[in-house]
């Protein structure tokens, strides 16, 4: 787990995940939170079922790099968003994130401090050197995010721009 000021980031089993996934309150209940606002959409139940869990299962991966990580606000006890990391670092020693803050919890800082939590928990990772994201050209809170932590825009695409930091 990594604790930051306000928030804890927690890396779920394959069962947590599970629970997550089933949205009905039992990952809550297991590690004593409070019910989360949000409920999953099909599109990201299905990408979480066909793409996370199946790799959750992967003992010979790490599990930090294939699981969901879930933002704990320790104020109300409660998931108010995650964030997951797109597999492994490759051979360059690059790992991609992508991060989500539910709607009621979002221009509060607590996915820039999140973000922050999880770059310092990635530069203890040997075989990890750089970290990748991209974001929506039409969502500048996230590029924000990655901007007050120091990413820089390295590219972009026609509704993309692309952001490194490298940690090494």
């Amino acid at each position: 787990m990594i604790d930051t000021t306000r928030l804890k980031l927690l890396p779920l089993s394959h069962d947590q995940l599970a629970k997550y996934i089933a949205n009905n309150g039992t990952l809550e209940e297991e590690l004593g939170l409070s019910m989360r606002p949000e409920r999953i959409s099909s599109a990201m139940r299905r990408a979480l079922q066909e793409n996370i869990l199946p790799e959750a299962t992967d003992n010979g991966k790490n599990h930090y790099f294939t699981t969901l990580w879930v933002i704990i606000l320790k104020s109300v006890n409660g998931i108010i968003g995650d964030l997951c990391f797109v597999g492994e670092p490759d051979e360059e020693g690059e790992v991609e994130i992508g991060y989500a803050t539910y709607e009621d919890f979002r221009n509060k800082g607590y996915m820039t401090e999140a973000v922050a939590g999880i770059i310092k928990w990635i530069k203890t990772q040997e075989d990890a050197s750089s970290i990748f994201a991209e974001t929506a050209k039409n969502n500048p809170a996230s590029f924000a995010v990655l901007a007050k932590n120091n990413f820089k825009k390295v590219g972009e695409a026609d509704d993309l721009f692309y952001w490194r930091l490298a940690i090494r």
